[in-house]
């Protein structure tokens, strides 16, 4: 079996739309439905809009951390942070960890995306 989708639960689902909607196609998807992301090689990402009552993300709370790709390369993070950046969303530096290089770019709610370049050099 293989995992098919994750749902992520937006606070401001029109927010979080954008982010993604400019970010998942730079990692391999394309929107299928108005909230829908799929991709040939990775599970299915669903956003829906949380309820008022629900508490915001943290980042040690229980529940998921964060969402990690793997980049071919480290020119593939720089890109996609500089598109990113672009368009006006907030991204961190890229962080060295050995000879890996990663990128975690906060979604409107918190939540970070990963992106890493695995053995790009110490």
């Amino acid at each position: 079996m293989m995992m098919d989708h994750l749902v992520l639960m937006a606070g401001r689902l029109e927010a979080s739309l954008a982010f993604y909607e400019a970010l998942l196609p730079m990692l391999g998807y394309h929107k299928t439905r108005e909230h829908v992301f799929v991709s040939r090689s990775a599970p299915a990402i669903d956003l829906k809009q949380a309820g008022d009552e629900t508490r915001s993300y943290g980042r040690y709370a229980p529940g998921l951390n964060h969402i990690g790709f793997t980049a071919p390369d480290l020119e593939t993070v720089e890109r996609i942070a500089g598109a990113m950046r672009t368009l006006g969303f907030e991204v961190p530096e890229i962080q060295r960890f050995g000879g890996d290089r990663a990128l975690f770019l906060p979604d409107p709610d918190g939540l970070r995306i990963e992106i890493t370049a695995y053995g790009t050099g110490g």
